[in-house]
């Protein structure tokens, strides 16, 4: 629980680092208002109130942004490996340091409860240290010669300028796991957070600047989204894209970087099932089927959003599911409730067009179903029964705390049923049948699997998804090996 003197702070003025509020972009080691009109505000999601205002860059400041970090890149790239561990280490240090201040400026912008705050700054902090060590295991490979007096290697090299485009669910978190593993292969970065929660990356570029990367190499960018992206990818300056965010906008980002081809990072999309049959521990999945839709809110990619329970354990586990969330908690982030504000209205509208349609449909209500008196943006936690398959929230990602139930009977219908999405995320499985589990974890078309558990993340892990959930992975040795070219030498003996 956090302490009394974090919960009593209520303006941001009175962080215990003042400084980690910018509202300006960073570009080439110096903070800018750029060369663009006006700004744009951000708001509080519980209040609706200002919290401040960051600049609107144009196309001209984006692509002076990218050239910096191109000519930071040679020296970058060359520092000894050592060098850019210990920066890291530097930045991961400093983020632990400041994470009271930088948990309370995510409630401010995004409206997660404090403790989730808390713990996603933990999460963030996880990829710098994890990252740090990976810096200097990039090592070079020697290929067995099938050749007569041939020496060969195999070398992994930074690609070059790396964009960072992150979203408002996760913006401490989401940056780490992409700048860290960028930074520690040698690449320099142009990041551009969500419009709606663009202080928690600044934050991280203030304590990035004190951890010591020189100017070019990390560089924040503020603004429209179509702007400052827009020349991202048009920029053939830069040779890599990580993005985060909803499938529709990742197939328009996968368009517009096709002319200059190129690497592509994206996690998009989920849609998870969560599947119990009635051998499972049935509290133990109650109780993770609780963790697995309401973290965040609900507005988690990693969220479940269909629950396939077995018909003989189907009425028990909705009734103990629905006890659970009548007890839930609804308010603003830092008195710390379960459940916090929607990002926007178009969320709140989102929840009650699923929980309508459900309805319409056939679906039975059980608890929960409209906005919550805590205010506009504040939906109820909600379960609904007997949701048909043609339902809208059995097709599409929710994105907030709604819970949707359906019974199932046999192991093909279920299977069918998890697999009936183009967005294969996770999936969730609870059973107590070892030889279903290997079934299950071989024939669900996602790529993680979690089994009789929820958390399953963390910065050794390759995370993300198959078929439109996204491309490639992130996290792990292998995040690393996405910012990465590999090249071949052979060279002659005789």
């Amino acid at each position: 629980m956090p302490s009394l003197a974090i919960l009593q702070k209520t303006n941001l003025s009175e962080l215990d680092d003042p400084r980690l509020f910018r509202e300006f972009a960073y570009v080439d080691g110096a903070w800018t208002a750029g060369s663009g009109e006006g700004g744009i505000v951000v708001v509080d999601p519980a209040s609706g109130s200002r919290i401040g205002t960051v600049p609107k860059l144009t196309a001209d400041d984006a692509e002076k942004a990218i050239a910096a970090a191109h000519a930071a890149f040679s020296g970058w790239s060359l520092r000894p490996a050592e060098e850019r561990r210990a920066i890291l280490r530097n930045w991961h240090g400093l983020v632990l340091q400041a994470k009271d201040d930088l948990a309370r400026l995510m409630v401010q912008e995004q409206g997660k409860p404090l403790s989730e705050a808390r713990g996603e700054i933990d999460y963030a902090a996880s990829f710098i240290d994890f990252y740090a060590d990976e810096a200097v295991r990039l090592n070079v490979e020697t290929v067995t010669s099938h050749l007569p007096d041939a020496d060969m290697q195999v070398m992994r090299q930074p690609v070059g300028v790396a964009a960072l485009v992150t979203p408002w669910n996760f913006p401490a978190a989401m940056l780490t796991r992409k700048a860290a593993a960028a930074l520690a292969a040698g690449c320099t970065i142009v990041a551009h957070p969500s419009s709606e929660t663009p202080f928690s990356a600044l934050a991280l570029a203030e304590l990035a600047e004190r951890a010591g990367f020189p100017s070019g190499v990390f560089n924040v960018l503020t603004g429209s989204a179509a702007t400052v992206v827009g020349a991202m990818t048009k920029s053939p300056l830069v040779r890599a894209l990580s993005f985060t965010g909803s499938t529709e906008i990742g197939r328009l980002l996968y368009e517009q970087s096709a002319p200059t081809i190129k690497r592509l990072i994206m996690e998009l999309g989920g849609h998870a099932p969560f599947i119990a049959f009635a051998d499972c521990d049935l509290d133990g999945a109650v109780d993770r089927a609780i963790s697995a839709k309401f973290a965040t809110s609900g507005q988690d990619c990693l969220a479940a959003n269909r629950f396939y329970i077995e018909r003989p354990i189907y009425e028990r586990f909705v009734a103990a599911f629905a006890e659970r969330v009548r007890a839930m908690t609804v308010g603003e982030g830092m008195t710390d409730p379960d459940i916090g504000p929607l990002i926007n209205g178009r969320a709140v509208a989102k929840q009650q067009q699923h929980v309508t349609d459900a309805l319409e449909r056939g679906a039975r209500l059980v608890t929960g179903g409209k906005i919550a008196s805590a205010g506009p943006n504040f939906y109820e936690p909600t379960v609904l029964a007997d949701v048909p398959a043609d339902a809208a929230i059995f097709r599409e990602e929710t994105f907030g705390p709604v819970a949707a139930f359906a019974p199932f009977d046999d192991e093909a219908e279920v299977l069918r049923q998890a697999n009936h999405t183009e967005t294969g995320l996770v999936a969730y499985l609870h059973t107590s049948d070892p030889a279903r589990i290997a079934r299950f974890s071989r024939g669900l078309e996602f790529g993680m699997v979690a089994v009789n558990r929820t958390k399953i993340t963390g910065a050794p892990v390759p995370f993300g998804g198959v078929k439109q959930a996204g491309l490639a992975r992130e996290g792990s040795r292998h995040g690393m090996e996405a910012y990465t070219d590999l090249k071949y030498i052979c060279r002659d003996l005789g």
